[in-house]
């Protein structure tokens, strides 16, 4: 079964307090790993909490495996969480460290130290058992923070923005680690995270939440092409939102441009999400010239950014940024261009 969430809500303070967390049901199935999505203060860390029993629900009711845990504090739930911080004690060694939920739990000492070994082998950190956390670097003490997560074998693992404070390379290696991890074991993970290439990245399931509500819920490529919101497609892929018109053809206009949507819209008024990769650059324009299915854009700044550029134009639908792999292209600042949409990574929804 996994964790269960039905009709939960949440608020701090009296009955006068606002909802932080507002009559929420999901699922998320036993053995898969998913991402609770969101922007800051949307109610994301406060449903993690609920269901680690660091907080208690309001109303509604929380089960793990079937069982309910809605009024069970902390030790009383077979659920690990690993923190943004690591927590780990700066005096004690990895081992230490490793084992210590076991030692204080009665585990005796050699069966604690087994289990403590095979779980710095599983995050490859064999070798490693005597050094303090001073000595290593920051993915490593995630490693020993994921380690002493997992050598309690825990019915679900929580993680609350786990890679937050590593650089991007590291974010990277950490982050494919976890979901090999998350397969070979078949945990049931709940991952806290609001940057969007990570969830997609790591998830079998996205859940996005949007003021203490759910906004959609689905699989990485649902909510990236099919979002149910304009909400949802402006904050997956850091989308720019135009209004456009859906036309009785089917196609939908977005200004001089007309798209050809992936998913079939009912006419009317609707809004397109547009990411920066989905701009095709084309040629420059001579003076006032124009070409028939494309924008006239300005370009206002680019960037270098190694294996791309960034763009910014000022166009008839506003500013648009745009991600080019040209990086040798000649642009120059003031330059009037061509933009077409070929029509990937464009998402339209009604309004």
């Amino acid at each position: 079964m996994g964790i269960q969430f039905k009709q939960v809500t949440k608020r701090y303070g009296g009955s006068a307090s606002p909802l932080v967390v507002q009559g929420i049901d999901f699922v998320v199935p036993k053995g898969s790993l998913t991402t609770i999505l969101g922007p800051s203060g949307c109610g994301k860390t406060t449903t993690l909490r609920m269901i680690a029993g660091l907080e208690a629900p309001t109303g509604g009711q929380i089960l793990i495996d079937g069982v309910d845990v809605t009024h069970l504090g902390p030790s009383e739930r077979n659920v690990s969480m690993v923190f943004q911080s690591y927590a780990l004690f700066p005096h004690m060694n990895v081992i230490e460290n490793v084992r210590y939920g076991l030692d204080v739990s009665g585990v005796s000492k050699s069966e604690a130290s087994e289990r403590a070994l095979q779980s710095l082998a599983n995050v490859g950190l064999k070798g490693y058992e005597q050094r303090l956390p001073s000595e290593l670097s920051g993915g490593q003490q995630q490693r020993v923070a994921l380690a002493r997560a997992l050598v309690l074998e825990p019915s679900v693992l929580l993680f609350d923005e786990p890679l937050s404070n590593l650089d991007a390379r590291l974010r990277r290696s950490m982050r494919d680690e976890i979901r090999h991890l998350q397969q070979r074991l078949g945990l049931t993970v709940a991952y806290v995270t609001h940057d969007q290439s990570e969830a997609l990245a790591v998830s079998d399931q996205i859940i996005v939440m949007e003021a203490g509500r759910i906004a959609q819920a689905g699989t990485p490529q649902d909510l990236y092409e099919r979002p149910a919101s304009a909400f949802v497609a402006g904050f997956m892929g850091e989308a720019v939102l135009f209004d456009g018109q859906s036309l009785a053809d089917g196609t939908v206009q977005l200004g001089p441009l007309r798209l050809v949507p992936r998913h079939a819209v009912a006419p009317g008024a609707v809004r397109a999400a547009v990411r920066p990769e989905a701009w095709l650059v084309g040629r420059e324009l001579l003076g006032s010239e124009t070409l028939p299915g494309t924008l006239s854009a300005k370009l206002l700044q680019w960037s270098y950014l190694g294996s791309f550029v960034e763009l910014t134009f000022q166009t008839e639908l506003g500013t648009v940024f745009v991600v080019s792999p040209e990086v040798e292209r000649d642009w120059r600042i003031g330059q009037l261009l061509a933009l077409s949409l070929p029509g990937r990574g464009v998402s339209v929804v009604a309004v």
